[in-house]
């Protein structure tokens, strides 16, 4: 790529990034290409074509490579947005898709509007690193799961059954059960049961000193019945800074637990949650509404107003319930973070009562 005609301080550059090759355009401050080219995605050939570049707008995508490829160009010095996904639908919608159009539709954008893009700050990176800590876990868990469910499938078909132990003890209790016929291709299954056990309690370990050396902001959040260690470090890890949320409220939309609008007209329907933002913590926030919601929940304002809710209509209104529940917990935990206070499960219950009474005692006196 020739930069014999570009002068820097009026670029904008839009890069689309690949697993191997990212494609590069360069507009100039009327909007023309001045240059198009590609360039390996590797930190050596990102530094030795961006660094010396004087302060330059530079647009990417959303991906696997864009939280360290940002990282690499903001350390350059250059102004990096790191564009929404979800609002590059919108914008890149087009019959003829390629990575070239793509920059060069991510440069144009970047140009003239970059809210337009609706840009994201990835973490830090050792709020990433921490957070992989976890999802390696629940790689674990899942993997854990589908294991046993396929121990279970293949009892089921030769005519045996065995309980539903818990999933940590699973391999022991059913070791004694499995037919010898069944031994050779079970056993092993058996083994890796017992190995993933133990590789879980030791993520487990890791994520406690995380929350009590690192992280012990998340001792305010775990004050609410049903938000366990792991949900509470996740939230943290997630939000990272609790002022980038301007107002609490905010956060469930920021979740993607807030419901999509789709109004024309006198025409309003009612429609399903955006499911924006980060896809783990937004399934915590809803296991743990499901907890409080539960037999096992605590009482508490919130479970009060969730079963409230719950119990307006059948099926649908419980699952409604359940997400505005997440929804509502989601704040909650946002406010407890950014004032440190101590968390009274029935303030809004005591409050009230305490409100009719000075009313009542108003009224006889």
């Amino acid at each position: 790529m020739s930069e014999a005609t570009i002068t820097p301080a009026t670029l904008t550059i839009g890069i689309d990034l690949g697993d191997r090759q990212s494609h590069v355009c360069v507009l100039d401050a009327g909007g023309d290409v001045v240059e198009e080219g590609r360039i390996p995605t590797k930190p050596q050939a990102l530094r030795a074509r961006f660094e010396g570049l004087a302060l330059t707008r530079i647009a990417l995508e959303v991906g696997g490579h864009s939280a360290w490829v940002a990282e690499l160009l903001k350390e350059l010095g250059h102004e990096v947005i790191v564009a929404n996904p979800r609002k590059l639908r919108m914008i890149f919608q087009s019959d003829s898709k390629s990575d070239r159009l793509d920059a060069e539709q991510l440069a144009r954008v970047a140009r003239l509007d970059p809210r337009l893009l609706s840009p994201i700050e990835h973490r830090e990176r050792s709020a990433r690193a921490d957070l992989v800590v976890m999802r390696s876990r629940d790689a674990l868990v899942t993997t854990r799961t589908r294991l046993v469910n396929h121990v279970h499938g293949v009892l089921k078909s030769f005519g045996h059954r065995v309980k539903k132990y818990p999933a940590p003890g699973f391999h022991r209790q059913v070791a004694g059960q499995i037919p010898d016929e069944l031994r050779p291709a079970l056993q092993p299954i058996l083994d890796t049961l017992e190995a993933l056990a133990e590789r879980i309690l030791g993520f487990d370990r890791e994520l406690r000193r995380l929350s009590t050396t690192t992280y012990p902001q998340t001792a305010l959040l775990s004050q609410v019945n049903g938000v366990g260690p792991i949900t509470a470090l996740c939230y943290v890890l997630t939000i990272e800074d609790p002022r980038r949320i301007e107002r609490s409220r905010n956060v469930g939309a920021y979740l993607g637990l807030r419901p999509r609008q789709r109004q024309s007209g006198q025409r309003d329907p009612e429609l399903g949650i955006t499911k924006a933002g980060d896809r783990d913590l937004r399934r915590l926030m809803v296991q743990c509404a499901q907890y409080i919601l539960g037999p096992f929940g605590r009482d508490s304002d919130l479970r009060r107003w969730g079963l409230e809710l719950a119990g307006r209509g059948g099926a649908t209104a419980k699952k409604k319930a359940v997400i505005a529940v997440a929804r509502k917990l989601s704040v909650l935990l946002h406010r407890l973070w950014l004032t440190g206070e101590v968390y009274e499960p029935l303030l809004n219950t005591h409050r009230r009562a305490a409100a009719r009474a000075h009313e009542s005692a108003a009224l006889a006196g």
